[in-house]
């Protein structure tokens, strides 16, 4: 797991913990999903700064994984298949 201080490992779509700007003192994480990078250098020995998707502003402080990791997680916990419902491009009918 990156550690958020370096621009390059932050991305859009990523779920990720982040300390608010009041909750600096505490060190309280949130967890959300990346929707902008605001820290313009590539690096910030305090967490790349960024804003979530619900609008919240803070520095990473752990980068969890991106939405496909939580889908897969998702669809193995349920023993779906991320196919089903779609057609088949082969076979034995095909």
């Amino acid at each position: 797991m990156a550690n958020g201080t370096l621009r390059s490992d932050v991305r859009p779509g990523q779920l990720v913990d982040i300390v608010l700007k009041q909750d600096q003192r505490t060190g309280k994480t949130t967890r959300g999903i990346v929707k902008e990078l605001l820290t313009k250098s590539p690096q910030h020995p305090h967490g790349i700064k960024v804003r979530l998707q619900d609008g919240q502003v803070g520095r990473v402080k752990a980068i969890i994984g991106t939405a496909e990791d939580r889908l897969a997680g998702a669809v193995k916990a349920t023993g779906a298949s991320p196919e089903a419902g779609t057609p088949s491009t082969g076979g034995a009918d095909a």
